[in-house]
């Protein structure tokens, strides 16, 4: 993959870039705010951005700005935020213009080195990746908690794996259940949440958006 990484931190920066660049990819720029990191999109034209939320000038949310107006730009290139941070306002906005190829990862939950690899390699494919904890602020700060009260626990625990990006048959082995419960679990998450079926959406990433509609 071809990768532009947007980083303030220098320490951090240079390991991403020695992480990826050893694991086979190409980093064709590293950058440390918002303005450059849309210029090297502009320039290089990657499969994935990798953007840290908090950068110069203000240290606010000039990462999330960017990866929104890369988005309107560049509609097809992959995004991973990937801070410590969750800034709900402009992620829901990133999320709602069209969730395909975009995640949201924080640094202190991702463990192991291969789940970042393949977080990257799933969104350059088009996929959604999005940690359960910046699901469930989003959701907080949407106001929309009267729909996921609709939901038992277990479908709960069934959306949180979907916001991840697992397959029903990943879902079905983590909880250790029959993959016909599984697609009996989303069924029922589709069905509270008024999702009926369309060959122009993708259900299981509006289930996770419905609650960031205005």
């Amino acid at each position: 993959m071809r990768i532009v990484i947007a980083e303030d931190a220098v320490v951090l920066r240079d390991g991403l870039c020695l992480l990826l660049t050893t694991r086979g990819h190409d980093v064709v720029a590293a950058v440390g705010d918002g303005e450059a990191l849309t210029a090297a999109v502009a320039e290089h034209l990657p499969d994935v951005a990798v953007i840290d939320v908090r950068m110069p000038p203000t240290h606010t949310d000039e990462g999330l700005r960017a990866a929104i107006r890369i988005r309107r730009d560049h509609p097809d290139l992959g995004l991973l935020v990937f801070s410590q941070y969750i800034e709900t306002r402009y992620a829901a906005q990133l999320l709602a213009g069209g969730a395909h190829g975009v995640g949201y990862l924080l640094k202190e939950r991702v463990a192991d080195i291969k789940d970042f690899l393949s977080a990257l390699e799933r969104i350059a494919a088009g996929q959604t990746v999005l940690d359960p904890e910046v699901v469930t602020q989003i959701m907080g700060a949407s106001g929309r908690a009267d729909a996921l009260a609709l939901l038992t626990p277990r479908e709960r625990e069934v959306l949180a794996m979907m916001a991840q990006g697992r397959s029903n048959t990943a879902i079905a082995e983590t909880l250790f259940v029959s993959y016909g419960s599984v697609e009996k679990y989303v069924t029922q998450i589709f069905t509270k949440l008024g999702l009926a079926p369309s060959d122009g959406d993708h259900r299981r990433v509006l289930a996770v958006l419905r609650y960031l509609q205005a």
